[in-house]
């Protein structure tokens, strides 16, 4: 696979009350066309990730009217996959480039949360667990409470190392001007934080968010200043109930989607310069850089307490603040990850960079691989 990679773009991520849906997406869109140095006649397929414009803003055709902004007649796809929505549609456009069908191709994630009660946001969220999750009344952050405590009882992990992924991507997020939390915080502050589901407490958890992001992906681009390609894209799946798995510490679909990823991209993961990945709660950040093959099974907390995961170390991991701290409006976040490797990419000079996105407790995963 060979796909440049020639428009980055992200909005500001956080409660953005003054911005529509619309308004992030049209807002994503020039910027990503901008970046690209193209114009909006000259993208030939479009893929929209979203999971919640149905049930929160009540528009179940936005592929009308992203045509309607373009000014054009092409496909608008639009993808759902819950919070996998974004990277999902990145690997739907990176297929049909490869097909040979289109040669340009835009994609968009976006999402507008926080316009609305948080019971409502709960509500939605939770359509993508199973009806038995839902019907024992369990939440995301319930579910995730599960797979945290066993990872404590097998591992060893303290209530404190669950703490250490939040306490560094606030660090990180904290250069970051279009975080949602530019601020750093301290192992204090989120230990006294209020418990939300033992043992997650409210500063272990993602925020609820608004914002969008989109990519300009081309299949013949030879100019000298896009340099940086998708080099493998996968995408692999598990059950939709977490009671249905072996156990609650392996993300099979993640672990399934990063072989897939390595082998096409003909690398390994001590090749890996960075990562974004996807920390919806502190625990799916440790889980992730153990299924992704950085460190063994158990082994993940004890990396996150020497540091290998800051800026500067062995394994950065979500210099952009994560979900964590940049925010999380669903549909955007396997997209802005994207973004983020490309100025990492872009500017920082690293050679290969790691995008990692889940829908629900990991029922998807979708992995891709770039390369400067």
């Amino acid at each position: 696979m060979n796909i440049v990679v020639s428009g980055a773009y992200q909005t500001n991520f956080g409660e953005l009350w003054n911005y529509s849906l619309e308004d992030l997406i049209f807002e994503s869109i020039n910027g990503a066309l901008k970046d690209a140095s193209r114009g909006k006649k000259e993208i030939d397929v479009v893929f929209f990730g979203n999971m919640l414009s149905s049930s929160l803003s009540s528009q179940n055709h936005i592929s009308a009217l992203i045509n309607q902004f373009l000014k054009s007649n092409v496909p608008v796809i639009r993808v759902e996959s819950a919070c996998a929505s974004g990277g999902v549609a990145i690997a739907q456009a990176c297929t049909a480039l490869e097909s040979g069908q289109y040669e340009k191709a835009l994609v968009i994630g976006a999402e507008k949360m926080t316009d609305f009660p948080v019971e409502q946001i709960s509500y939605a969220l939770m359509n993508a667990a199973s009806e038995q999750e839902r019907d024992a009344g369990l939440s995301f952050v319930g579910l995730y409470a599960l797979m945290a405590n066993q990872y404590i009882e097998t591992f060893g992990a303290t209530e404190q190392d669950l703490a250490l992924p939040a306490i560094k991507n606030h660090k990180h997020a904290a250069t970051n001007k279009k975080a949602q939390f530019p601020f750093e915080i301290s192992l204090q502050q989120v230990m006294e934080s209020p418990l939300v589901a033992d043992p997650l407490r409210l500063l272990h958890c993602s925020p609820i968010s608004d914002g969008a992001a989109a990519v300009v992906l081309e299949k013949n681009n030879k100019k000298k200043n896009n340099t940086t390609k998708i080099v493998a894209s996968a995408q692999a799946g598990e059950t939709l109930a977490l009671s249905e798995r072996d156990n609650f510490f392996t993300l099979q679909a993640t672990e399934k989607a990063a072989k897939k990823a390595y082998t096409q991209a003909g690398l390994g993961p001590k090749d890996v310069s960075l990562l974004e990945v996807h920390d919806c709660f502190t625990i799916a950040e440790l889980l992730a850089i153990e299924d992704l093959g950085l460190y063994k099974k158990g082994e993940g907390f004890v990396a996150m307490r020497n540091g290998d995961l800051q800026m500067g170390g062995k394994y950065p991991v979500n210099s952009s603040g994560g979900l964590k701290a940049c925010g999380h409006p669903v549909g955007a976040t396997g997209v802005k990850q994207m973004v983020e490797v490309v100025h990492q990419l872009r500017t920082k000079k690293p050679l290969v960079g790691l995008t990692h996105n889940i829908g629900g407790t990991g029922g998807t995963a979708v992995i891709h691989i770039l390369q400067r």
